[in-house]
Parts: structure tokens; sequence; C-alpha cells
């Protein structure tokens, strides 16, 4: 079983792959630090497994992990990270991920991880299974439809790109619209939506059913 490993601290890094190389079974073929190498380390190793982290520098691991999954569905990815809101557990599962961990979690919950996403199963950290559950029996999806409803039709293709992961200048030059002009419907769009963030705008869509 090839693995990726996407991680911007050295040590936790170094870390990951002592501990998983140790392991029978399990060859380490490559390590990234951001989200951008990330996918264009998976495009070219095409690993059976991605172990990923969310907070990295130029692109989030949730957006890396939506575009490693829309060129490589069958590449298993592990979310192993120390972010548990609800709203991104929610929304790294909705770009794909199979499995989510929590750093900290014992080695052998996370190659427990590793092997339900390898078999196609799902696998949830204790820390964050609990706020999945709330999440499938929380009744705001009505309430998320009715704030995406106040968005103009712009505003909306801005939206469904942002879900995308695309960045501004993407999304500028996919609407052929001014960088400033993305940047105003973006925060158009989080004052009508009542969020502080991208990851947040993102998880009222995809609740809301846009995407």
């Amino acid at each position: 079983m090839q693995v990726l490993i996407v991680e911007d601290d050295p040590m936790m890094q170094l870390g990951l792959e002592q501990s998983l190389s140790n392991q029978p079974g399990i060859q380490v073929v490559g390590r990234a630090d951001d989200g951008y190498f990330a996918v264009e380390e998976a495009l070219k190793l095409k690993p059976d497994i991605v172990v990923m982290d969310i907070g990295l520098p130029r692109l989030d691991g949730i957006a890396a992990t939506q575009k490693i999954k829309e060129s490589l569905p069958d590449v298993r990815i592990v979310m192993l990270t120390s972010h548990t809101t609800e709203n991104e557990v929610i929304a790294a599962l909705s770009a794909g991920a199979d499995a989510y961990c929590v750093k900290g979690t014992t080695v052998e919950r996370l190659l427990a991880a590793i092997e339900a996403a390898r078999e196609g199963a799902s696998y949830l950290d204790p820390l964050v299974a609990r706020l999945v559950m709330d999440h499938l029996k929380s009744p705001t999806s009505a309430a998320d439809a009715i704030a995406v409803g106040q968005l103009s039709q712009r505003e909306l293709e801005v939206l469904k790109l942002m879900v995308e992961g695309r960045s501004n200048p993407e999304i500028a030059t996919a609407l052929y619209l001014s960088p400033n002009t993305v940047k105003t419907h973006v925060r158009g769009i989080m004052n009508k939506l009542a969020v502080d963030d991208r990851v947040q705008a993102a998880v009222v869509a995809l609740r809301a059913g846009l995407v």
C-alpha cells in the first residue's frame, strides 16, 4: 500500500513517515508540505492512500482533497488534523475524504482508518463522530436553503466555485470577472449567509443542496 503524507509540520511529517514505514505492507512514497504540492504529488505518484492535514499553506487540505478526488477518484484520503469543528469535518467529508482522524490519536487508530479507507469503508475518529451524527439529524438544511435563496445568480455562480475549492483568481478567470469584483461577491455571500469564512459558506451550500 503506497502512502503520500501531506503535513506542513516537519517534525509531525517525519514522525508519521517513521511510524507508517515501520508497518508491514505500507510504503511511504512521497511527502508534501502544502496543498498545491500535495495535488501535484498525488497526480504524479498515484498513491493508494493520502494522509492529509487541513491547515496547509497556499491551499488548504479540504480544497486539495477535492482537487485530488476530481482527477483520482480511487485514491483514498485520510484526514489527520487538529481541526475538529463541525464545519471543517463536514466540509472535508463533503470534499471526498474517506476517513477523519484527529491529531494525537494512536498509531493503531490511524492504521485502522487507513485500512478502512483502503477497503472502501469510512472511518471517523470518536472525537468527531458525534458532530457528524448531530449534523445528519440537524434540520438546518431548510434554513440554509432560505439563506442561499437570497443570493443573486452571479453570487450563486461564485459560491459553486468556492465549494469546489477555487481561489479568487481562479474564480475571476472562470467567470471573466476582475479579482476585486470576485472579492466583493465573496464578501456579499458571507454576509448574506452569516458565515465567517469560505469553509462555512461551502458547508451552507452543501447543506442547501446547491451542489
